[in-house]
């Protein structure tokens, strides 16, 4: 039951009729008790401004929950970053000072990533990894992936300017990583990750060639899907093992709502994605 005395989490999008995280967060809190809600804001990229100059000033709204098309251009209403949102440039999560209304930005998709790798026993130090999309969430997972010390580090973007640019930013920081530009061929990696939208609807193109998967590869998406997606039906075709986007919500639900305020605890969030 909301009451006056219900602390808010808003999740931002555009569209937002295929976000799950609002639904993870409230099973998740109810079966802990907690007396918090998230709620899907809709908000089209003209009104962004008038929401981010005003959502300071709601004492009971912890913060916002950012997703596709805002990661990287919210940047800018944002006061202060974490480290990890500076460097990959992007923000998934905004937390709102109840005092001053400042906005402070932070990013959670690779920790997300990882996390629900490593709780499914999966690890990438050593593998060749083969990311596709350095979007918003891309680039995020692949500061993670970097520090994890893979053999190879290879990204693909339909643009291949994104890929590069991310690349010459990573080398920076990580100069002993083989760090390569891919032509989304998928044959030579043993971790392959989807972190694009594709996959969203039913309609979406596949991120790469399936044909390309080789037998044994371990297959990931950040897209998630209740059915799953069909570049993971195509994977587990190809003899592949595979890891759906439920594990990546598990993975960064419990990190977000903590930087947000909500101490949410890891078992929660496990009950209601069936780990």
């Amino acid at each position: 039951m909301i009451t006056g005395q219900t602390r808010l989490i808003g999740i931002v999008a555009d569209p937002i009729a295929h976000v799950k995280t609002p639904q993870v967060i409230n099973q998740s809190t109810a079966n802990q008790g907690l007396d918090v809600v998230c709620v899907p804001l809709h908000v089209h990229a003209e009104n962004l401004q008038k929401v981010l100059g005003g959502v300071g000033g709601f004492a009971n709204l912890q913060g916002l929950v950012v997703t596709i098309p805002y990661k990287e251009s919210i940047l800018e209403y944002c006061d202060d970053l974490t480290d990890i949102a500076r460097q990959v440039g992007s923000v998934n999560a905004i937390r709102i000072d109840p005092d001053t209304g400042r906005l402070t930005g932070g990013n959670f998709d690779g920790e997300g990533m990882l996390a629900g790798l490593h709780q499914q026993g999966h690890t990438v130090a050593g593998k060749r990894v083969l990311l596709v999309g350095t979007g918003g969430a891309g680039k995020s997972i692949a500061w993670s992936l970097a520090q994890q010390k893979p053999a190879r580090l290879a990204l693909y973007n339909r643009s291949p300017a994104r890929a590069q640019a991310l690349l010459e930013r990573l080398q920076k920081q990580f100069p002993e990583l083989d760090l390569v530009i891919s032509d989304g061929n998928a044959q030579d990696y043993d971790v392959v990750i989807n972190a694009t939208s594709l996959g969203l609807k039913d309609d979406d193109p596949l991120p790469l060639d399936p044909n390309t998967l080789r037998a044994g590869a371990l297959v990931c998406e950040a897209v998630m899907r209740a059915d799953g997606t069909a570049l993971l039906a195509a994977a587990r075709e190809r003899g592949c093992r595979t890891h759906p986007g439920q594990h990546m919500i598990y993975g960064q639900v419990v990190q977000i709502c903590r930087f947000l305020g909500v101490d949410l605890q890891p078992e929660h969030v496990a009950r209601i994605l069936g780990h």
